[in-house]
Parts: C-alpha cells; structure tokens; sequence
C-alpha cells in the first residue's frame, strides 16, 4: 500500500483511535436569536479526541405559529435532549420538522431526542440510504453518544421525507425552502432557507474559522458555491463557526482555500508526487486561516488527491 491509499488508511486509523477513546461531556445548549423566530447553537471547535466532540455542530430552531423545526440535532442523544430542552424555554409547539442537512455524526445522532408520532424527520433524497450505510459505524465508535445501550442501533434515527430538489415545509406564518444539492461537502448536502427572515441554514456547505472537511467531491463543493448564498438572503448561519455571518465574504474565504486545496493536489499529481509526502506544502499559507487545521487538513488531501487523481 503506498501514495494516497496508505494516507487515507493512516487518516482513517487516526479517527478510529480518536473515537474509541473519548468520552462524552454533560451538554450545554445555549440558542441564541439571530432573526425573529429563529435561533442558533453554536458549537464548539472541539477535536475528535474531545470529550465535547459531540457539540460542534451549529443547530437551529425556527418557529412559527403553530409548530417549530429543527436544523440539525448534534452529534449524541444528550445534546438532542438538551436541546429539546432549551427550545421548550423558547415555546411550547410541537416539533413538526428535523431537517438534517447532511450524514455527519455531530448533525444526525441527536435526532432519537425528537422521535415522536407528530416529528417528521427530512433530509436530501440520499440521505436515508447514507444513514442507513453509517448506522454500524455510529454504533461501533459512538456508542457513548447513543446512550451505550444494547439499543444503539435503533437511536441512529433516518429522515422518511427526502427532497430530491427543493421542498417547502410550513410552520404557520412562514414556510421553510429546503434544496437538495449535488455532491460537495458531503453527497447528500441541504440548505434550508427560512424565507420569512431571509436567513440561510447552509449546514456544512459552509465553514467559518473551523477548518473545512471533505466528504464528498472537492470540485462539487466549489460548483455549489458559485450559487450561493442566492437571492433574497439577509443572513447565513454556517454548520461551524458563528450564529450568524452575512455570508459573502466567508464564502470568498472558503472557496480560496478549497482552490488552493485544488491547485496544490493537482500540481503535486503533475509533478508525480507521492500525496504523504506532498500533504504538508498543500494549501500551507492557509493553515493559520483555519482551527484544527493540522488535523483535518491531512484528510482533506487524501481526498481530493482520489478525486483529482484520475481526471
């Protein structure tokens, strides 16, 4: 095994290791207004190898007259529950709507937290299916953050409702536009756009001063930017970073490094570097733009090199 494949497979241990060995911390879930009716937690810039890795997600809330949604629900039952718990101080509606908007564990395992007869959980037309190919793998490394029962498995709760393009979900008073994007962050990215306020949920299409992961496809992460944030938008809440930034510019710096990221891999590739060797001077002069960088800026090559690799 050498070049990339022998990266990813050290990257990859690396994470198995991080998640066997950390352990959960009791959650705080602060929801902070950013738009009449909407609220937002922010996550912290916490490591794998944190206790607190599963609160580093942003997850919103928007309420309407008669019932409310949820954006994401982090990253353990406990921080779903604490989270249930700080909305029912804002109101007492129904949650009618968990939109994920994409598979990653610090969006999706806090949703057995809103599991009942009146939720309806929503996500990307692929999503179920991700959900579905992750759940062994939640189980097996985030057993803490599914409550470490024999039931874990069925705490790993998939959206019933896909959206293959875009959907618009009623709360009274204002709707919601969910769209469905192709590969980019993830291969089952989702912004939900609450028109009342013009506020943009932009889930992990957007990262601002964490340092951004690739899941999905390098080249259709920067395809998407080119259509946002898109008309009428005030505001956009990013999946890291702050509550609320007006989003243009951290759009710009997003797509400045994922461009390095892009130029960098495919000189590397022209030159017939190995990717282990060649990591370390990809993309170097962002390092200091960006939280945790030496730790999910190694993943991200090994990423892009399989993409670019082969074009």
């Amino acid at each position: 095994m050498n070049g990339p494949a022998r990266l990813l497979s050290a990257a990859t241990l690396a994470l198995l290791l991080v998640v066997a060995v950390a352990v959960p911390a009791e959650p705080l879930i602060r929801l902070e207004p950013v738009a009449e009716g909407v609220h937002v937690h922010r996550g912290g810039h916490h490591s794998l190898t944190s206790p607190d890795r599963a609160d580093i997600a942003n997850l919103g809330v928007v309420i309407g007259t008669d019932c409310v949604a949820v954006i994401d629900t982090g990253g353990s039952v406990a921080v779903g529950r604490a989270l249930r718990q700080a909305l029912a101080e804002l109101t007492p509606l129904p949650v009618c709507w968990v939109i994920n908007t994409h598979v990653h564990f610090d969006h999706v395992l806090g949703n057995a937290a809103f599991a009942d007869a009146q939720t309806v959980f929503v996500g990307h037309v692929g999503l179920a299916e991700a959900v579905a190919a992750s759940r062994a793998f939640f189980v097996e490394h985030f057993a803490d953050e599914l409550g470490g029962g024999e039931d874990a498995a069925a705490q790993v709760i998939a959206p019933s409702q896909g959206v293959t393009d875009t959907l618009e979900l009623p709360l009274g008073g204002r709707s919601l536009l969910l769209k469905a994007h192709p590969g980019a962050h993830s291969g089952q990215d989702l912004t939900v756009f609450d028109m009342a306020t013009g506020t943009l949920f932009l889930g992990d299409l957007l990262f601002v001063e964490r340092a951004p992961s690739l899941d999905g496809s390098l080249l259709g992460w920067l395809a998407v930017l080119e259509t946002l944030p898109g008309a009428g938008v005030a505001r956009v809440v990013p999946g890291h970073g702050p509550v609320s930034v007006a989003g243009p510019h951290e759009l710009q710096r997003l797509r400045e490094y994922l461009e390095s990221l892009r130029d960098g891999v495919r000189a590397a590739i022209a030159e017939g570097a190995v990717a282990e060797d060649a990591a370390a001077g990809i993309a170097a002069a962002e390092a200091k733009r960006w939280a945790l960088f030496p730790e999910v800026h190694p993943r991200n090559v090994v990423r892009a090199w399989m993409e670019l690799e082969w074009e």
